[in-house]
C-alpha cells in the first residue's frame, strides 16, 4: 500500500490536509486542542509504517506513545465516525488513487485504528486497553484494475 500510495510524500500531503480539517472541525478540535506541529509527521510515519513503509514511527516514538496520547480523551462514537469521514475526504481531496480495493483498505485501516484509539481513550486500567501493542501492518489484495500502470507496458 505504501508504494501504491506513492510513498511518504503523498501520505504526508494526505495527513496534512486531514489534520487541517480536524483542527477546523468543532466536533474533533477539542480532542486535538490547537494542534502540534509534530503531529502531522507522527501520523504520517504511523500510516507509512502500517502500509509497509519504513518503521520510523516504531523506532522514534514506539507504540506506547500512541496509547499514552489517547488515554483519557474519552472519544465518542460521533468523534470516531467524524474522524473516519474527514480522513476519507482528505484521501479524495489530495487525489490518492480511487482504486476500490485501495480505498477499501484505507477505510478499514482508519476504522480499525479509531476503534483501538477509542477503546484506549476510555481505559482506566491497563487491562482495559486494546490488546494491540504494535503498529499493525495493513495489507490489501492489490489494485483491482488489470490495466498496466505504465501505458508503455500495454504495447
Amino acid at each position: 500500500m505504501y508504494e501504491f500510495a506513492g510513498g511518504r510524500e503523498p501520505l504526508r500531503k494526505l495527513i496534512d490536509t486531514f489534520y487541517s480539517s480536524v483542527l477546523a472541525d468543532p466536533l474533533l478540535q477539542p480532542l486535538f486542542g490547537s494542534g502540534k506541529p509534530s503531529h502531522v509527521d507522527h501520523l504520517t510515519d504511523f500510516d507509512a509504517e502500517a502500509f509497509g513503509g519504513p518503521d520510523t514511527f516504531t523506532r522514534e516514538l514506539g507504540f506506547q506513545h500512541l496509547v499514552d496520547v489517547h488515554r483519557g480523551l474519552e472519544i465518542t462514537d460521533a468523534q470516531r465516525e467524524r474522524f473516519i469521514e474527514l480522513y476519507m475526504a482528505a484521501v479524495d481531496k489530495v487525489g490518492l488513487s480511487d482504486d476500490p480495493a485501495f480505498r477499501q483498505a484505507l477505510r478499514e485501516h482508519v476504522e480499525f485504528g479509531t476503534t483501538v484509539a477509542q477503546q484506549n481513550s476510555h481505559a482506566v486500567t491497563d487491562d482495559q486497553l486494546h490488546p494491540l501493542n504494535a503498529v499493525p501492518h495493513w495489507t490489501w489484495p492489490g489494485p483491482t484494475s488489470t490495466e498496466p500502470a505504465d501505458p508503455q507496458e500495454a504495447s
